[in-house]
Formats: structure tokens, sequence, C-alpha cells
């Protein structure tokens, strides 16, 4: 048993390097930001690639966000970038604090929402006679499977509860633009450009993103905006239906459930010979590697909870929402509904 112990604390410590220290502190929640849909004006901004601002995690006036076309990801919301890129650090960071005071459970919530996300760790036995430098050593190589991992599914949930119904502004008609065919990606994408962010020693992490985020725009291919505006006209009523109040016709429903990918959807006709580039999954395979478990659970607390927890529970005991298993549930049932009760054209 204590060879098997020592053999997880040595493989752990022997990643390190691949692993680097949390630059900055900002473990407050991240603050709301407002998206956009991939339809023409007025509703959406369009900016050219190379002008969107200054990145930061706190207010900035002069960060701009809005949808970006890029040849090999299709339609960017650079909303849903910055927020899944912010997301993932304070859940990298809440996850490190977690582990180092050996904490059995912590709690999070999104912006705006009233789900209560929890997240409980269970720690191998060889953990109380460790130094602090191989616990920190430690903590960072889990955290930073464990944010992005956590970050994904909390803006997939955000998209779920949008499905079902749930208004987090009351005026915006956010089932319409649930699962709309740039957001997914979107947020996924943030979270990979967080952990590159944070990774860049040289620059605090607002820098550090705002140059990750114009790195991947150029290697994705980011066209002019007037192209990005062309893209969304030449799909209207193909993709979408209305002007003030759109409906979006087409989904991006791929959280990779199948094969651990999530792909773009591509405007045809745009850029041609362009390759799409898929993106893997967070996942947390280091964990049991290392000797730890972790459950993450949600609890909902929305008025529409009870139409979210029937589907998951015929009998109406249930009364939380477990990712790992019920994620897959819940998304053949919304399919399934796209397309037969709404005619929906899903991805």
């Amino acid at each position: 048993m204590l060879g098997t112990m020592l053999a997880k604390t040595l493989y752990c410590l022997s990643i390190l390097g691949l692993v680097i220290l949390v630059n900055g502190c900002d473990i407050h929640a991240p603050r709301t930001r407002l998206g956009s849909l991939p339809t023409p004006p007025p509703g959406p901004r369009f900016y050219e690639p190379d002008e969107l601002g200054e990145h930061s995690y706190g207010h900035n006036p002069f960060e701009k966000n809005g949808i970006v076309y890029t040849c090999k990801a299709g339609h960017i919301d650079i909303t849903h970038v910055r927020l899944g890129a912010d997301c993932t650090k304070y859940l990298i960071n809440k996850t490190r604090k977690a582990l180092m005071k050996k904490d059995e459970e912590f709690t999070f919530n999104v912006s705006l929402e009233l789900s209560r996300h929890k997240v409980k760790f269970g720690y191998p036995e060889y953990w109380d006679s460790l130094s602090r430098e191989k616990k920190e050593k430690i903590a960072e190589i889990i955290a930073f499977e464990v944010g992005p991992y956590l970050a994904f599914n909390a803006t997939i949930w955000h998209e779920i509860l949008t499905w079902f119904g749930v208004h987090f502004i009351g005026v915006e008609p956010e089932f319409n633009s649930s699962f709309s065919w740039e957001d997914i990606y979107s947020n996924l994408l943030g979270t990979k450009l967080a952990v590159e962010a944070i990774k860049d020693t040289e620059h605090t992490y607002n820098k550090a993103m705002t140059l990750a985020i114009n790195r991947k725009l150029k290697k994705l291919d980011a066209r002019p905006r007037s192209t990005a505006i062309y893209a969304v006209e030449k799909m209207r009523g193909k993709w979408y239906t209305g002007v003030l109040i759109i409906d979006t016709l087409r989904k991006n429903m791929d959280i990779g459930l199948d094969d651990g990918f999530v792909s773009p959807v591509i405007v045809p006709g745009i850029c041609y010979g362009a390759v799409p580039e898929s993106l893997a999954v967070p996942t947390i395979v280091i964990l049991p590697i290392c000797g730890f478990s972790m459950k993450y659970e949600i609890y909902p607390y929305e008025w529409e909870k009870g139409k979210i927890l029937r589907a998951i529970y015929p009998d109406g005991n249930g009364k939380k929402v477990e990712p790992d298993k019920h994620f897959a549930i819940l998304m053949y049932r919304i399919k399934r509904q796209a397309v037969e009760k709404y005619g929906y054209i899903i991805d």
C-alpha cells in the first residue's frame, strides 16, 4: 500500500514541469458579461479581429466583445471566450486553495444563476505526510485539470438552463439563443486560452489573455469584420430568423459526449479548403492517478428546476444533477425536442 502511495506521489511530482504556478490571486467570481448572437446588426457587435482591446478579469471600458468569424472555427463569440477563461482561472484558484487546506468540498455559482455547484474531494492517505512544498506542486497539477473541467461543465449547464426556459435578465429571449451554433465552442476555447495565459509567467493574466486571444484568432484564420457580417447574412432564413428578436435555427449541441471533442460549425462558401479545428474537452484523469477522488454536483434553485430534475428522475425524488452521469440524459432529451418539437438543425 505504501509503495503504491509513494509511486503516485512521485508520478504527480514528476510532471510538475508541465505546470506553472497560477499568477495573480483573482479569487473573486468573474464579472457578468453579455454575449452576442452571430446575427446581423443591430443586435450583436462585430469587431475587427485585431481591435478587441485588452482583456480584463475586472471591469475595463476598453475591452471589446462581439462576434469574429474564423475560417477554421466559424463564428467566435469573444464574450463567451472571455467568460470561459475567467471562470477557468477562478476555479483553478478555488481548487488549489481547497486542496491546500484539505477542504472536503467547496461550492461556487455562475453570475446571474441561482444554481449551486458543489465539488467534493477525497484525499489519499499520503497527503498529510507531505511537506507544504510537495502539496503545492501536486495541488497545482490537479487544479490545472479540475479548473477547466468545472468551467466547461458550468457553461454547458448555463445552456441547459436557458433551454428549459430560465431567464437571467428578464427581457432577452434566452431560449431562442440556447445552444446557438458558436456558444459551446467559444466557451471551450476560453478554457484552453485561460490555461495558456495563466502559465505565461512573463505577463499579468489580463495581458496574457489579450495576447492568447490574438494569437489564437490568427491561427484560426480570423477574417475581417465585413466577412463576419457577410457570413451571417448568408445564413439568414437558414440558420436563424428575425431581426430584433432572433430565433437560432441552427444549434451546436456537441459537448464532446461521443468522441471527447467539440467541433465548430462552419458557414459554407466562406473559406474554401479550410480544415475545421476541433477542441478536446477537459478531463480529470490525473485525480485517480494521484490518489484523489472528486464528485461534482449541481443543485438547481431556479423556478424551472422541476422540469430539469424530472427529466433525470421520473419519480420526482432527485434534487441534484451530476454532470458525468446526467448531462448525457439531458442532452438526449434536448436534442430530440430540438428536432421533433421545434424543427431545429442540430450538430
